[in-house]
């Protein structure tokens, strides 16, 4: 057999695993994108979970800035999201849970728990997803599509 039978042959593997190669990595960037996408979807209601019991604990402190940031977090587009966020976050730093009912109290901290459980959540796909799509084999075969470039989410992290 001459060089040209054991040439082709060869080539057409490399092409053939190169492209399985390519397809596994396509398949797993869109997987993580899928992953981001359920981390804000968390992370968003988290912090409804939390604006509405910042609405309570307004109520029942008559605290009315508290209860403004809360309605601004609530309402704000993601772009501006963080900045409410970071206010209700600094407003609900404040406030006295000594003086709030116990049950009232426990729910604040919970909902404050699980917010920063979930921007974890977010922000750990948010850098997986960012890592992959740095690649070069992602970039030079544009395998990310049209999909969006995640962006990470930060706030001032209660302390709790």
């Amino acid at each position: 057999m001459s060089v040209l039978g054991w040439l082709f042959p060869v080539l057409a593997l490399v092409v053939l695993l190169g492209g399985l190669f390519l397809v596994a990595t396509a398949n797993r960037l869109d997987r993580l994108h899928i992953r981001t996408d359920a981390g804000w979807a968390a992370l968003d209601a988290a912090l409804a979970r939390r604006s509405v019991v910042a609405r309570a604990v307004a109520a029942v402190s008559g605290d009315t800035t508290l209860r403004t940031s809360a309605e601004r977090a609530e309402a704000a587009p993601r772009a501006d999201r963080e900045g409410a966020e970071n206010e209700l976050t600094l407003q609900l730093g404040r406030v006295d849970r000594a003086g709030l009912p116990a049950e009232l109290a426990e729910e604040l901290t919970d909902a404050e728990h699980r917010v920063v459980i979930a921007r974890r959540v977010h922000n750990d796909a948010v850098r997986d997803t960012l890592r992959l799509r740095r690649r070069r084999k992602v970039r030079y075969f544009r395998l990310a599509g049209t999909a969006p470039l995640p962006e990470y989410f930060e706030f001032a992290e209660p302390e709790v």
